[in-house]
């Protein structure tokens, strides 16, 4: 059971207010019955037990002791790319005065920071992140975002047009002093070895080596960042390895230069740091592509509000400007900007953007509203109370709070560096000391230098990242667009796949799914509900047939409609009108009533029946006769059977989550495949339910709307349908733009793909390490020969890497 001090609070699963909520079950209250279905349900899964429900969000909020002058401020920052980057920017910021707690993930970019607004601003703490190597700014500022964008291509171009200038040197000078003896003969091999040992080549050696110094400094940065973190944070990673071997190559050239040598690698430092810097270039302009096709969702906020003044007239002023006790009016086909309560007014409101209600809920004096939900028929006048938020920035918050305490995987190569590093190190080492203890100390550094060089992962650091901008690549041929790198790691461990049903399983449109009517009255009952603007009537209307074969939705004449439609009233519960003579009624049976007309036993149960599966009957009669029903209801997508099926296995469950009516969600409960569905569940109570899964396994959510962002961020992993919003889309990790469900199914594919063709490639790359590294230990290598090694194997991933992943034809 909860703790008192939680159940006083808020609902015993989500914390949602539980004020005018009168469910209680052994002592906790609920603030609906969702919350309390899953909360009870959850004991039965996989031997969960209930008192844990919450576990999950107590955890990671027991160790936030946020004093209460304090805040939150997120940020996004740029340049965190593993695990150690979350660590380090956690450890160095909470040791600020004047913060609480800070909480990063790399996977969305975004930091949390608990701080006391009087002694930090946001600028101060914005500073603080970035004084570490990274780049901070706020989440809107498009500004700063677009800067960092230049700086990383910035960064890519002075390192290939530096490393051009300091190649074609080598390729020119210093290639044929090692090489001249094949090609041109001693004569010439002669000639390169004095002009480069007389004083003559100093200014030379003194340009490569500035060259060198820039590349390093600015193109090689990120991994120069990365390997300092992994230091700090003592977790080796891919970038300590490297920059041990960039950074050895460049300084034994520098030393060479000062003692008056004449063999320098600043060619081995420029391949190592352009090699590695391109292919994660590549990775994230693949993602920035994947990102771009997203810009057609469309973006629900409310802005603006209409104040009704004392005298009656209207006044529309910013959100933010709202006081306590104003009204607001609203409008059919308007968003309602601020939670409230009615107080004029009776209208049809459509809150599934915000709580997953599939159908409009009627609202009239005295019922209370959301901000983010539409008023899809009717107007009402709103109370703006002294507490009163807009739920969708509510949800917003939570996304954040939720994605900034998403902390990234340790990526396959990273865990493969945390034993790589000390080996390759520890190997140096001792081959160094062999070398020196035999006497032989001129070659000494040389040999440990070479075992750095061939032991540097230029193969292996690009393993990864080629091979996952293959499957982003792959993906956005498919309409798929990925946002995260760790996405195809993180996916094929699936324990559990979540669903949510309105949107996501369903279309998410009003469509008429039955009737048992004559067409001629269907038609007639279509033309009176065209000028209807409620969602269950547009889908009636939607029946009417027109010249063209369409529907009456996309017929551009409408004067045929107009002349058959003699009369035309909305109430409250339906539409009456005279069509072609005929007296028509469509609507609620309470409207039949009172016009005294008799709706028959066999309707009344054909009404009933309809509503027990969670669908909408409407009622049709003519001339003072009830003669039938029309069943509306949101339609289930295609082939959602199949994808249901397709990703579910033995050792997968498959939930269905929805904010919706239980009986709207009935029909799943004995799907084969489907192990629970939780239904009437807030979206606060989705993300709580997710989080309890991420307990047991790894979890992947898949919904498309706002009310489902929180549950998506909360998630292992969540996919968002590309017809939803683009909040679900920024909680998300993957978003199907052509919202076809059946790529789950493809992601799912991918993802082993991928995940076969980093194992191969790292293969390559360890194949490649297993040859050159004795023969660099035995001293049959050099460090010119190790580099060229070196990029023939990272030659070999990139081609490896530029194969599509899955045949063209699948899914």
């Amino acid at each position: 059971m909860s703790d008192n001090s939680t159940t006083e609070t808020g609902c015993t699963l989500c914390d949602l207010p539980v004020e005018g909520s009168d469910i209680v079950d052994d002592g906790d209250p609920f603030c609906c019955i969702g919350c309390r279905d899953v909360y009870n349900m959850l004991g039965d899964v996989d031997d969960i037990e209930a008192e844990d429900v919450r576990r999950s969000r107590d955890e990671s909020e027991s160790n936030r002791e946020v004093p209460p002058d304090h805040e939150a401020t997120f940020l996004e920052v740029d340049g965190m790319h593993c695990a150690t980057c979350e660590a380090f920017i956690e450890s160095t910021a909470t040791a600020v005065e004047g913060v609480s707690d800070v909480n990063s993930s790399y996977v969305t970019d975004t930091v949390r920071i608990d701080h006391d607004p009087d002694r930090l601003s946001e600028a101060d703490l914005r500073d603080t992140i970035s004084g570490l190597g990274y780049s901070a700014y706020s989440r809107d500022d498009v500004f700063s975002r677009r800067r960092a964008n230049n700086w990383e291509m910035g960064r890519v171009a002075v390192g290939v047009l530096m490393g051009m200038s300091v190649m074609l040197q080598y390729l020119v000078i210093i290639y044929p002093t090692y090489f001249g003896g094949l090609f041109y003969g001693e004569r010439v091999t002669e000639f390169f070895e004095a002009t480069l040992a007389s004083p003559l080549a100093t200014p030379f050696y003194v340009v490569i080596a500035a060259l060198t110094t820039i590349i390093l400094a600015v193109t090689g940065k990120p991994i120069l960042q990365g390997a300092y973190v992994s230091i700090r944070t003592r977790s080796p990673n891919m970038d300590l390895l490297v920059a041990i071997a960039a950074v050895s190559a460049y300084l034994y050239s520098t030393l060479s230069i000062v003692l008056g040598g004449a063999h320098i690698y600043y060619d081995v430092t420029v391949a190592i740091i352009v090699i590695v810097t391109v292919g994660n270039y590549y990775e994230s302009s693949i993602k920035q592509q994947a990102t771009d096709r997203l810009s057609d969702l469309t973006a629900i906020q409310v802005n603006e509000a209409r104040r009704v003044g004392g005298n009656g007239e209207y006044e529309d002023i910013a959100v933010e400007e709202l006081e306590v006790d104003d009204h607001v009016l609203v409008r059919s086909g308007e968003r309602i900007p601020i939670d409230g309560e009615v107080v004029d007014g009776d209208a049809a409101v459509d809150e599934a953007v915000v709580t997953g209600e599939s159908l409009p809920v009627r609202k009239r004096i005295g019922d209370t509203v959301v901000g983010g939900s539409m008023v899809t028929n009717g107007a009402v006048t709103i109370h703006v109370g002294e507490d009163a938020t807009n739920s969708l920035d509510r949800i917003a918050e939570l996304v954040w709070d939720l994605q900034s305490g998403s902390h990234g995987i340790q990526k396959l190569a990273d865990k493969l560096a945390t034993i790589f590093v000390p080996v390759v190190l520890v190997l140096a080492v001792i081959v160094t000391g062999v070398y020196l203890l035999l006497g032989n100390g001129a070659s000494a550094l040389l040999v440990g230098l070479t075992v750095l060089i061939v032991s540097c992962p230029c193969a292996l650091g690009l393993a990864t990242p080629l091979a996952v901008a293959a499957g982003i690549r792959d993906a956005l041929e498919r309409s798929i667009v990925v946002f995260d790198d760790t996405v195809f790691e993180r996916i094929r461990d699936a324990d559990t796949i979540v669903f949510d049903k309105t949107g996501t399983l369903t279309t998410g449109e009003m469509t008429v799914i039955d009737t048992t009517l004559e067409a001629a009255l269907l038609e007639k009952a279509a033309l009176l509900e065209e000028r209807s603007s409620h969602p269950v009537g547009r889908a009636i209307a939607a029946e009417q047939p027109v010249p063209d074969g369409g529907t009456a939705e996309s017929a551009s004449d409408t004067s045929s409609i107009d002349d058959r439609v003699e009369s035309f009233d909305s109430h409250r519960t339906g539409v009456t009108g005279i069509v072609d003579g005929d007296e028509i009624i469509v609507g609620h049976p309470d409207l039949f009533r009172d016009h005294g007309w008799e709706v028959p036993a066999v309707v009344a149960e054909r009404i009933d029946g309809s509503r027990e599966t969670g669908r909408v009957p409407v009622a049709v009669g003519r001339d003072g006769t009830t003669e039938g029903v029309v069943v509306v209801g949101d339609e289930l997508r295609a082939n959602w059977d199949e994808t249901l099926t397709a990703i579910s296995d033995n050792e997968r469950e498959v939930i269905v989550l929805t904010g919706d009516d239980a009986r709207a969600a009935e029909s799943f409960r004995e799907h084969r495949v489907v192990d629970e569905v939780f239904a009437g569940v807030p979206p606060e109570g989705k993300a709580a339910t997710v989080e309890q899964f991420n307990e047991t396994g790894r979890t992947v959510m898949i919904g498309d709307g706002t009310n489902d962002a929180p549950a998506l961020a909360a998630a292992d992993l969540g996919i968002a349908l590309g017809g939803g919003t683009a909040m679900a889309a920024d909680a998300a990790d993957v978003a199907l733009v052509d919202d076809d469900l059946s790529s789950v199914e493809t992601i799912f594919d991918l993802a082993q793909a991928t995940n076969r063709r980093v194992k191969g490639n790292i293969g390559w790359a360890f194949c490649y390490n297993a040859i050159a590294i004795p023969l660099a230990v035995l001293g049959l290598l050099n460090p010119l020969f190790a580099a060229l090694a070196m990029g023939a194997s990272s030659l070999l991933v990139v081609t490896n890497s530029t194969r599509a992943l899955l045949p063209e034809d699948a899914h």
